[in-house]
């Protein structure tokens, strides 16, 4: 199975970075998952929001992979348990489906990406900065594995 992470934002905290890759190395290596990062449009005195988040979705749309399910993460999202991420998980696995989390920058996403989602899904009803979405993400894709394999990580 392949999964992409498409986030908006570069050159994170440390923290990010070591927290992320905490998680994703411990996946198991039939799973891939690529870090796709997605430079955030300047942010300029007088530039309309909507035109930061149309120049982000053209990005986006450049470097999503072709013939995969697209997530969006955000916060208007259906929220999921962990067991129930872990089911949408076997069942992306069972179809052989690639998937695609796209995780906002500063501001957001823009409503076409929305639009054109799969599903989109509430990592928490806080509002959460994206780089600390990408260690959550991390770790509850870990952690579905976890579930599916039967291994002991996850506790009841």
């Amino acid at each position: 199975m392949k999964c992409f992470i498409l986030a908006v934002g570069h050159k994170m905290p440390d923290w990010v970075n070591t927290g992320y890759l905490e998680y994703i190395k411990r996946i198991p290596r039939e799973i891939s998952v690529n870090l796709i990062e997605i430079k955030p449009e300047k942010r300029v005195a007088g530039k309309p929001v909507e035109q930061l988040l149309l120049a982000e979705y053209h990005r986006i749309r450049a470097v999503l992979p072709h013939h995969c399910r697209i997530q969006v993460l955000d916060e208007s999202g259906q929220q999921w348990t962990t067991k129930q991420f872990a089911n949408e998980m076997q069942g992306w696995m069972d179809s052989g489906d690639a998937i695609a989390f796209v995780i906002g920058g500063a501001d957001g996403l823009h409503c076409d990406i929305k639009h054109t989602a799969n599903a989109l899904i509430a990592v928490s009803k806080f509002t959460l900065p994206h780089g600390l979405v990408r260690v959550v993400l991390a770790e509850q894709l870990y952690r579905a594995i976890s579930i599916i394999k039967n291994h002991p990580y996850h506790r009841d």
